[in-house]
Order: structure tokens, then sequence, then C-alpha cells
């Protein structure tokens, strides 16, 4: 594996995992009974290498950088939550990006659903969760969390040294909202076509007290820019190459 370490003037150090370019096939494929119509029609992607936050933005890294910590279920190594798609792109990445000069951003829902898929090993894994058909292997979820978050890490990662993708907290990802693929990028960009405020944004992943289907790697949410909730938190990303 190759990582991107990030450290921080405070001395709290996070990173991020190499995600190598390829093409995958996004969503679910017509004949796929578990499947919503959202996640169709599936479609081929190729994205460029990127980096990938290896756990959800933990409790830690947000006071670290916002000097403050708005979560339900306090922890240092917990999931960060309650924060708003809003609170994350206007607050919490300008100020990291200041601190680190860096360009951290949001992930893109394709390079999300890529790197929960296993990346370049989609093909030959293709799991229904992020790195196990089994969710009790990686995910918190409503059976097993005890209705609660978790610390990032403690269950199996996928393929990509990813942990949590499934499960734990929701996960803000760019994109606005659209309610099937139709049109959608096949570069792996954001999907971004609508200029009026309070359009909903993309969330991927499930979280602790939802059900399994809802936390396959295909399955997409969302919510509104400024919605903030227990179970919604996100991860890192940053553009790079090989």
């Amino acid at each position: 594996m190759k990582y991107h370490t990030e450290k921080l003037p405070s001395g709290l150090s996070f990173r991020l995992a190499h995600i190598p370019g390829g093409e995958f096939r996004m969503g679910s494929e017509a004949g796929d009974k578990e499947a919503y119509d959202s996640e169709k029609p599936a479609h081929p992607v190729r994205l460029n290498d990127f980096y990938l936050g290896e756990f959800a933005v933990t409790q830690d890294l947000w006071e670290a950088v916002m000097g403050n910590n708005p979560s339900d279920f306090k922890g240092a190594r917990r999931p960060v939550e309650n924060v708003s798609w809003n609170d994350i792109q206007k607050d919490f990445l300008p100020k990291l990006n200041q601190l680190t000069g860096q360009n951290y951003r949001l992930p893109t829902e394709a390079e999300w659903e890529y790197a929960a898929r296993g990346g370049t090993y989609w093909q030959t894994e293709n799991y229904r969760y992020a790195g196990s058909d089994l969710l009790d292997q990686v995910g918190w979820y409503a059976e097993n969390s005890g209705s609660e978050t978790h610390e990032v890490g403690l269950l199996l990662p996928n393929a990509l040294g990813l942990y949590d993708l499934s499960g734990n907290v929701w996960e803000w990802c760019e994109d606005q909202w659209h309610s099937d693929y139709k049109g959608a990028p096949n570069d792996g960009s954001a999907w971004v076509d609508r200029t009026d405020e309070g359009v909903y944004r993309v969330v991927r992943g499930g979280g602790w007290d939802i059900l399994p289907p809802l936390c396959r790697a295909a399955y997409r949410g969302y919510g509104g820019p400024v919605t903030r909730y227990d179970l919604l938190g996100f991860r890192l990303a940053l553009q790079g190459g090989g």
C-alpha cells in the first residue's frame, strides 16, 4: 500500500491511501433485484489516481482543525458526525488546507464508489459491501452497532486498505443529488450541474442504525447541504498520481 501522511502543527497526523486509477462499472446492473432505480443505469467510469482517507475524519482531527467537537457520540477516534456539507466545505476544508498547504476535498461520488468496490480489484472481488459480502466483517450497522458509532479501523479493511466505508456513518460526497445515473459524467468528476441554493448532496455508505441493503457499496442516499445528524460524517480526498 502507498499512503500520503499529513502531520498538523498540533502534532496530530492522518493518512490517505493511494487509489490507482482505472475503469469500473458504477451503479447496479438491471438484473440486480436488491438495487434501487437511483443506482441505475450501470455505466463505465474511468478515473485517474487519487488518495482517499483510510478512515472517516475522526473527532480528534476535526477538533485539531476547528477547535470544537459537534459529535453526539464522543470519542477521539470515533468518526466526527453532526457535520453538514456546508460545515465541511465552507469551514473545515479551508482551515485544513490553510494549515497543510494541500488541497483536501470531499471525494466525488464516483471516487467513493470506486474505492468502496476495491478500485482495480472490483472485477475479481465485486463484494456487496466495501470489502466483504458479510457486513458484520466490515461495517457497524443496525444489528451490531449497539445504537452508536464506533472507533474507526476496528473491523476489516477492503482490498485498498480502507476502513468503515460500509456502516458507522454516512459519508458526504461532492456531488449534487440526481435521481438516477442518466447523464452522469464518465470521468470520475463530481456531478454538479445546478446553481440553485440548497440542492441535495450525495451521501454514501450507510451508518450505525441502517439496515444492510442501504450499506451496500452501490447504494446512494442524499441530504440537504445544511443537514446535521449523528449519522453524517465524511472522508477526505486528495488528487495524486501513482
